[in-house]
């Protein structure tokens, strides 16, 4: 081997990065200690960016094409070299290949519970995951703050370097934009959506990426809120609850016999309680007043006196006084009478009720 031969082995004369890979970032090409030659070819491909870098500092950066290295068209690392005449002798730097093609469907969630507060139930602890798109637009604040020294930086680097960040950013931006969970909940597509002016920002600024796509696909609250909620829905579900009563009753005593008579007897039960108490409030709570005498046609005449039969105690009600109190008709008080559920005397065909009796029955 010539030395002419032996000197182009130790130069590099073409530096280009085929990405046959779908998870590559970022990419250091590999110069095997070998000098970049005066009037090098650089070759960047769609969706790259070509970053140079020179003892630690960064020197010129490169889009998509092909570049002729040259004191021309690397100014930054002409000056940090110190090249006064130009560039006439091979140099060594470190070339950095970055991927900015945009990378879908990346994870994120959060490990612990982030609080919350909410002006529903408060302060509560939620955690929420989705899944987020992204791309590379600032080339050295990537490679300074996320990528570093990598020589092959992947995606699943990324993912456990930035899962981290991205959930801050997002708890931040959460609570910056004050949406009640019931709402996070119910619209996760447009809460990505709203929260993508607030995200991209904060990232593009630290970490030098933008996300075109912020997905939340779920929230969950702890146990006990979430039964709150099913409680509070169930309330609204019932609606007016006298008439989710009346519902009940009247489909249970439809069902009728058979497995039914015993939820009918309940629902029965518990309807005629609460009609009962309803109507003994009305009773006990409306002083009972005698209404008005109709107005004389004529000559006003004296309103004859309420005459009791004979031997009638005043402690003593009869089946109107009883069916009056109860706000029943007469025919359910002789009924009840009959069945023994009210304590009462039969004389001839006439019952007598006394007053303790009627409080007893009321009472049970």
């Amino acid at each position: 081997m010539g030395l002419i031969d032996y000197l182009k082995t130790q130069f590099l004369e073409i530096i280009e990065w085929s990405d046959d890979s779908r998870d590559t970032i970022s990419f250091r090409f590999p110069d095997l200690d070998k000098e970049i030659k005066n009037g090098a070819q650089l070759i960047v491909r769609e969706s790259q960016m070509a970053q140079f870098v020179y003892l630690g500092q960064f020197g010129d950066t490169f889009g998509p094409g092909k570049h002729t290295l040259t004191t021309d068209n690397i100014p930054i690392l002409s000056t940090l070299k110190g090249w006064k005449y130009g560039l006439h002798s091979p140099f060594k730097a470190d070339v950095y290949f970055v991927n900015t093609r945009l990378f879908t469907g990346n994870k994120w969630g959060t490990s612990n519970p982030i609080m919350m507060r909410d002006p529903d139930f408060g302060i509560v602890r939620a955690r929420a995951f989705g899944t987020f798109d992204f791309h590379v637009t600032d080339v050295r604040t990537f490679l300074k703050e996320v990528a570093g020294t990598d020589d092959h930086f992947r995606l699943d680097e990324f993912s456990d370097t930035m899962r981290s960040r991205i959930v801050s950013v997002f708890t931040d931006s959460l609570a910056a934009a004050k949406v009640p969970v019931l709402d996070v909940a119910a619209r996760y597509r447009e809460l990505g959506d709203a929260l993508l002016p607030t995200i991209n920002p904060a990232v593009t600024a630290k970490y030098g990426i933008e996300i075109s796509s912020f997905i939340v696909e779920n929230v969950s609250l702890p146990p006990e809120v979430e039964q709150a909620i099913d409680k509070r829905s169930s309330m609204a579900a019932v609606g007016n609850l006298n008439d989710y009563v009346k519902y009940q009753m009247a489909d249970a005593i439809g069902k009728g016999g058979g497995e039914g008579a015993g939820m009918a007897s309940t629902a029965a039960g518990l309807g005629a309680g609460l009609a009962m108490g309803q109507q003994l409030a009305a009773a006990f709570s409306t002083p009972q007043t005698t209404p008005p005498a109709a107005p004389p046609v004529a000559a006003p005449a004296a309103v004859p006196p309420v005459i009791r039969p004979a031997g009638v105690s005043p402690e003593l009600l009869g089946v109107s006084d009883v069916a009056k109190v109860l706000g029943v008709s007469d025919e359910d008080v002789l009924a009840t009478l009959e069945k023994g559920e009210i304590k009462g005397k039969k004389i001839g065909s006439t019952w007598r009720v006394t007053k303790s009796a009627l409080d007893d029955f009321l009472k049970s």
